[in-house]
């Protein structure tokens, strides 16, 4: 074997450039944002000293735009190229989060400032993830595509863990402005390393291009339907991300109103129960080789869930250890998952289809984020921060239940192609 071949082999689809371009600027993103989720709570909380309502209105706003734009998005994915699509989306990111940032230095924040950042970044989002999601085919066979999620749930893993202790490291030294500037330029590295990706796309999507934009969202939404996969998964994840989100607005609160942990003891508390996600990358091929991928979907849901149920135990001192241990085992359950399901909907959906298909998907999974986290915000003024801890928690616990019970259980592994038309 030759160097070259020595060092592809060890760097698997990294060492591809152009995957290598996407991945280094989508992780170095994920950085910025795992430092916004510290920094943003924090702003509401003590500058504008935002009730918990309030918080999770903020929280809530940053994925309301998938329930807005969410399917159309997909539809005209299908019609673009989408590597301009990322690049505008980053460059709106990078210009609003310093808005922020600018703001909070000249001490002239307000709530409303930060919900419409919030928004905005949110309709900026759903374009670069309907658009991410489908371009990555373009940069690698389909047979890396496991791999190649693999290498970026690994990365969006280590990302909570890094960003949200480098934020509680922020905070601590240089203040809160500080930490969305770098959020902003993080966006900015991201829009450079898209810039530089060499892969071409064709503008041209078969028939769908010509089609009217309704039944082209319509195919979308009658595809996710009626196919016997995709519709339990899609089932599943917006149960799971209904209580996970939730659970992640108020967590913040609750760590430091209820259980009195500082900037950077909080930093490191979500960046230990991150670490979660980096076993679960790591996990995600071999469990798959093993068992199987429908299997190892199964099992990693069924197993790992009820230990979120240890995060509400939460008390300051030895009692941290419930949060770290909750959260961790939850969050490898949730990112092994995703990397198998990912590639799934990627290999399974045909590539002229992919970006309405991946929309719709994320539509219907994005759609009840926005009502968990106000709904968490309601209950942490009415039952209390620990009480909706418990409430979210079980809420998440019993999700697998639903893969349990589809066409997942009976099969080893997930079909690489569908059995029905999307016409």
């Amino acid at each position: 074997m030759t160097g070259a071949a020595q060092r592809a082999g060890f760097w698997g689809v990294l060492a591809q450039r152009d995957f290598r371009l996407l991945w280094t600027g989508d992780a170095v993103s994920g950085i910025g944002n795992g430092v916004t989720t510290v920094v943003l709570p924090l702003i509401a909380l003590r500058e504008l000293e935002a009730s918990n309502f309030q918080i999770g209105v903020l929280a809530s706003a940053v994925w309301l735009p998938w329930l807005i734009v969410g399917l159309p998005a997909g539809a005209w994915i299908d019609r673009l190229r989408r590597r301009p699509i990322m690049m505008i989306a980053n460059a709106a990111c990078a210009v609003l989060f310093a808005s922020v940032a600018i703001a909070g230095l000249m001490g002239a924040v307000t709530y409303s400032h930060l919900l419409l950042v919030a928004l905005l970044t949110g309709t900026a989002t759903v374009f670069f993830q309907a658009a991410y999601h489908a371009y990555l085919p373009t940069v690698l066979a389909e047979a890396d595509l496991v791999e190649g999620n693999s290498k970026i749930q690994g990365a969006e893993a280590a990302t909570r863990v890094i960003g949200p202790s480098f934020g509680g490291l922020l905070v601590a030294t240089v203040g809160l402005a500080a930490g969305l500037l770098v959020d902003a330029f993080t966006f900015v590295f991201c829009f450079v390393c898209i810039c530089l990706i060499r892969a071409q796309e064709t503008v041209d999507r078969g028939l769908g291009a010509r089609e009217p934009l309704r039944r082209q969202i319509a195919l979308g939404l009658r595809f996710v339907a009626v196919d016997p996969y995709l519709r339990p998964i899609v089932v599943y994840g917006t149960l799971l991300n209904f209580g996970l989100a939730g659970y992640t607005t108020i967590q913040i609160v609750f760590l430091e109103k209820t259980v009195g942990v500082g900037e950077f003891g909080l930093g490191l508390l979500l960046a230990i129960a991150g670490v979660g996600g980096i076993v679960g990358s790591m996990i995600a091929r071999p469990l798959g080789r093993r068992f199987g991928t429908a299997r190892s979907v199964l099992i990693c849901q069924l197993v790992t869930g009820p230990f979120v149920l240890l995060a509400p135990l939460t008390t300051y001192g030895a009692g941290l250890l419930w949060f770290c241990a909750g959260g961790m085992v939850m969050i490898a359950g949730v990112v092994s998952c995703n990397v198998v399901l990912g590639s799934f909907r990627q290999s399974y959906c045909p590539p002229d289809r992919l970006g309405r298909v991946v929309a719709t998907s994320m539509f219907l999974l994005h759609s009840t984020i926005p009502l968990g986290a106000l709904l968490a915000g309601f209950l942490g003024d009415l039952v209390g921060l620990r009480g909706t801890m418990w409430i979210m928690a079980g809420l998440i616990a019993p999700c697998g239940l639903v893969l349990l019970l589809s066409p997942l259980r009976g099969v080893r592994d997930l079909p690489s192609r569908p059995t029905i038309s999307l016409r």
